[in-house]
């Protein structure tokens, strides 16, 4: 039936064919529904992101070789607690931290950079408070205690528009264009163990000694020549300095995507030849 033909039979309710065969008029209860369907969408999607799950993407190499720019987390919310960093746009509704616990060296953490507090950045827990750190020829000092630190076979990553080599080394495998790093496994105090890159000797390599301040916590790139981290003063767009533990976002967990950049929307096979399908699903 017409809107029109409607329209008509609604003006001549007395008719008998008005009477069998008009349709009701639409009642608002529809429109009511939606839109409160799409009100708890939203406050559920807001509570999953704030609480429990969040996406982070990578976007530089400062956490090579174990994060690749075009990598795609999750993070978990709860692991450290929570406060306003938690929440979108860092909304000030939350005092303070609660439910807090503090990470673990060795954890890789997300987390909102001191002074500006509005960007995540994301690097590996090296010292809690009250620990003495110190970088001495490339090496940690934890505590007056030399950090073990052995050269294990080269970090080799595929050329692509994701992969900068920088300061790496070009070169070719199997006739592949590749950037190649020198690459070490350092193991902390608690047995917590994962590579870095080193490419020689740099002055962020020699450092004096940090006492870390209750509340606060010493951050490292795994890229170590490559990475602005707790080793420089905080600086807007610079060093972090080190971080209260209050701007915690959330601590890595698994991966859920990555790409090495080379897909075009115009291409749509090249969504499925860019990804880096050996990366997905693997814990951090």
């Amino acid at each position: 039936m017409s809107d029109t033909h409607s329209a008509t039979k609604t003006e001549a309710p007395d008719t008998a064919s008005a009477a069998a065969g008009a349709k009701p008029a639409a009642t608002p209860q529809k429109d009511e529904s939606f839109f409160s369907f799409l009100a708890w969408l939203v406050l559920g999607v807001l509570i999953l992101r704030s609480f429990i799950i969040s996406p982070f993407n990578i976007p530089s190499e400062s956490m090579l070789p174990r994060l690749l720019t075009g990598d795609y987390l999750f993070a978990t919310k709860w692991s450290y607690g929570f406060s306003k960093y938690s929440l979108p746009f860092s909304v000030p509704i939350i005092p303070g931290r609660i439910l807090a616990s503090q990470p673990e060296r060795g954890d890789v953490v997300i987390f909102k950079a001191p002074p500006g507090n509005d960007v995540d950045y994301i690097k590996r827990v090296i010292g809690l408070p009250g620990d003495e750190v110190q970088m001495k020829a490339g090496q940690v000092w934890l505590n007056g205690k030399a950090v073990p630190k052995v050269k294990v076979a080269d970090f080799v990553v595929p050329v692509s528009p994701n992969t900068d080599c920088g300061p790496g080394f070009d070169g070719t495998d199997n006739g592949v264009a590749v950037c190649r790093y020198p690459q070490f496994r350092e193991t902390l105090p608690n047995g917590k163990t994962y590579t870095v890159l080193d490419m020689g000797q740099t002055p962020q390599d020699d450092t004096g000694v940090f006492i870390v301040p209750e509340g606060h916590m010493f951050l490292m790139g795994d890229n170590r020549d490559n990475s602005m981290d707790s080793r420089f003063p905080a600086v807007e767009g610079a060093g972090i300095g080190i971080v209260p533990q209050e701007n915690l976002v959330g601590k890595a967990a698994v991966m859920m995507f990555s790409t090495d950049g080379s897909s075009e929307w115009i291409k749509p096979w090249t969504w499925f030849t860019a990804a880096r399908w050996n990366r997905i699903g693997s814990v951090i």
